[in-house]
């Protein structure tokens, strides 16, 4: 067999779920060794997973000479073809499974993404699955990840952090500065900032993007909800990092002009407890994809 031949044999391979999801799985880790963790397989079985992979698109998909894991042209081209094929498996599972909308689901989702991102989802699952009970617990990523671990949730959309397995990448949510439209506080010095609680990441992002621009700032309010932030920073009392999709129009957005740095975009992931599948789970678990898509 010549290689054309061979290239074209090795072409009409199929391309196999269970290699595009820890393909997907990878990319939304960082890691061969996260992800092996996030789809139950050991870090040399999704190498051979990858490999298996390369070899029917016949080109690397990640440049592996240092961490993290960085995907090739290849990969990316890949990459979109990936989430949208498990978007519709995902959907094609819910559309068998008629006791889907008899179930219940126990579903996280950080606080701040109450409004951007829930909503969509709900909207989407009350038109698809109306007698779906969704059970909602709101609180910061690093509380709901040991909730599902000890099975008190079926599914959690979480931001990433930084080492841990991450599930299905959703969405990539920018966070951004924000201020009210009549207030110059943000001009003070020191910056007066209103953060969330300790064990939330997007505080840790925005104490290290102050410290390393070397501007002084002084935690003026700190709250555990989005609403207790929003109530400060509205009445013009402090700026703070938010969600872009949670900022209301009545805020102002402050860029780098204004002396404020570009922040980091943060990554949501869609994480399902571990053996968790009921119909309710497959049904709404396909509404976040597809509303998030």
């Amino acid at each position: 067999m010549n290689v054309r031949a061979e290239k074209m044999n090795k072409s009409r391979r199929p391309l196999e779920l269970d290699l595009l999801r820890s393909f997907a799985a990878i990319v939304a880790a960082g890691s061969f060794r996260a992800a092996a963790e996030a789809v139950g397989r050991s870090p040399s079985a999704v190498s051979m997973q990858i490999g298996r992979l390369e070899e029917i698109v016949g080109g690397r998909l990640f440049t592996r000479d240092r961490p993290p894991v960085r995907l090739t042209p290849e990969g990316e081209m890949l990459l979109d073809y990936a989430r949208r094929l498990l978007v519709l498996e995902e959907e094609a599972r819910a559309a068998f499974a008629p006791e889907a909308a008899l179930g219940r689901v126990r579903f996280g989702i950080p606080d701040d993404y109450a409004t951007g991102v829930l909503q969509p989802i709900l909207a989407r699952l009350a038109v698809e699955h109306p007698r779906i009970e969704v059970e909602i617990t709101c609180a910061p990523s690093a509380q709901l990840l040991p909730l599902l671990k000890g099975g008190q949730l079926d599914l959690a959309i979480i931001t990433h952090l930084p080492g841990r397995p991450r599930g299905q990448l959703v969405r990539r949510e920018p966070l951004v500065w924000a201020a009210a439209r009549i207030s110059s506080g943000w001009d003070s010095d020191p910056l007066p900032v209103a953060v969330f609680q300790p064990d939330c990441w997007a505080r840790d992002v925005v104490e290290r993007a102050l410290d390393k621009a070397k501007r002084r700032y002084r935690i003026a309010y700190a709250s555990p909800n989005l609403a207790g932030l929003l109530a400060v920073v509205q009445a013009g009392l402090a700026v703070a990092a938010l969600p872009r999709s949670s900022v209301p129009e009545n805020l102002r957005l402050l860029d780098a002009r204004l002396g404020f740095r570009r922040l980091p975009v943060l990554d949501l992931c869609l994480v399902r407890r571990e053996r968790a599948s009921s119909p309710a789970i497959d049904s709404m678990s396909a509404c976040i994809l597809a509303a998030l898509a």
